[in-house]
């Protein structure tokens, strides 16, 4: 499927998630530091899709049969933010999908009515190393509902992940999703078995400072 707007959390990642900016760390230095400071917990970091690229949800780790869209972001809080080398962890409130902006080429599909990150806030842990883990609450899952409108009416695809891997980025302060893995939870035949999921959000901003400035991780 191509087209979400959750996804990720699809979703974030959100999408939550934070990226890196600038100079290189130092032994006493945050693990996210923006504007040459650490980030203070409870700061608000955003992120959209790097220009010039789309978030696909596809029906194989190879293909490209699925959703594409091109207008997506995502929102977190950071909750924790100590020393470097450390992990510092963030509450992704907030993965959204501009459903105008996403099609899909599946047999059968005429276009995309909604994609919808559910089951937020999701925990993301950000570590020294670049690597972020995005995780659900306890009992929960991660989860994208995307409602797709066919020659039959519209369907709802439902896409469950026990969690999301990415990697951040300093040169581009860029956090990227590449072909993260949802199961079909439930939806009709249209719905493909499998989405793999990839985006690449840019640059994350942390802002809850002046000017919203570029996120590193350290």
């Amino acid at each position: 499927m191509r087209t979400t707007r959750p996804l990720l959390a699809l979703t974030g990642a959100a999408a939550a998630l934070a990226l890196a900016a600038a100079s290189p760390a130092s032994a006493d230095s945050a693990v996210l530091t923006a504007g040459g400071t650490a980030v203070a917990v409870g700061d608000v970091l955003n992120a959209s899709l790097a220009s010039g690229t789309t978030a696909t949800l596809y029906s194989s780790a190879t293909g490209t049969s699925g959703v594409s869209c091109t207008s997506s972001a995502f929102t977190a809080t950071v909750t924790d933010n100590p020393a470097a080398p450390g992990i510092a962890t963030e509450s992704l409130t907030g993965h959204t999908f501009t459903s105008s902006s996403c099609t899909s080429n599946v047999t059968g599909v005429l276009g995309v009515t909604g994609i919808t990150v559910d089951n937020l806030p999701y925990t993301t842990a950000v570590a020294s190393d670049g690597t972020v883990s995005v995780t659900p609450a306890a009992g929960s899952t991660i989860q994208t509902t995307v409602k797709l409108r066919t020659l039959l009416g519209t369907i709802t695809c439902v896409y469950q992940a026990a969690g999301l891997t990415g990697k951040t980025d300093n040169t581009d302060n860029s956090l990227a999703f590449t072909n993260q893995q949802f199961t079909k939870s439930s939806g009709s035949s249209l719905c493909f078995a499998n989405g793999y999921f990839t985006a690449k959000y840019a640059p994350v901003t942390d802002t809850s400072q002046s000017g919203s400035p570029a996120v590193s991780v350290n």
